[in-house]
């Protein structure tokens, strides 16, 4: 089975660091992040902080609870995109530890990840030029 994707080219614009106060969700914080820096396409470049509990979904749709206090974020990655109605959507994965040191990982589900203390985050506006190149893959 063939599907296709896109990619595009473009250029890096503005940085941003902030910190998300507790209680604020991760994927939420993010996207309105972007909505106050006006960044329409970000890159999550990283982050440091810990969650009250976690939401991680998996590719095969389940989801996982994890519950605090204290859950780490061991790394975290994604992008946000301004979606045709104006409307930002963050997808975010990652991997978070638990007191107890166990891992797991997966697509942060958002209003499931209230920040425990604070997160300080770092942002890195994406500047797409007008050209999308299809490309096709095998799976």
């Amino acid at each position: 089975m063939s599907r296709v994707s896109n990619t595009e080219s473009g250029n890096m614009g503005r940085i941003s660091y902030a910190r998300i106060r507790p209680n604020e969700d991760l994927v939420k914080a993010v996207e309105k992040l972007c909505l106050v820096t006006k960044f329409k396409n970000a890159f999550v470049r990283g982050a440091l902080g810990s969650l009250v509990d976690a939401s991680l979904e998996h590719q095969d749709g389940q989801v996982t609870h994890i519950k605090g206090p204290a859950i780490e974020i061991v790394s975290i990655a994604g992008e946000v995109r301004t979606l045709s109605d104006g409307s930002v959507k963050a997808d975010l994965t990652g991997v978070v530890a638990d007191t107890e040191g166990n891992v797991s990982g997966g697509y942060f589900v958002a209003g499931g990840n209230p920040i425990c203390m604070t997160l300080e985050i770092t942002l890195e506006e994406w500047l797409p030029n007008d050209t999308k190149l299809p490309i096709s893959t095998k799976e």
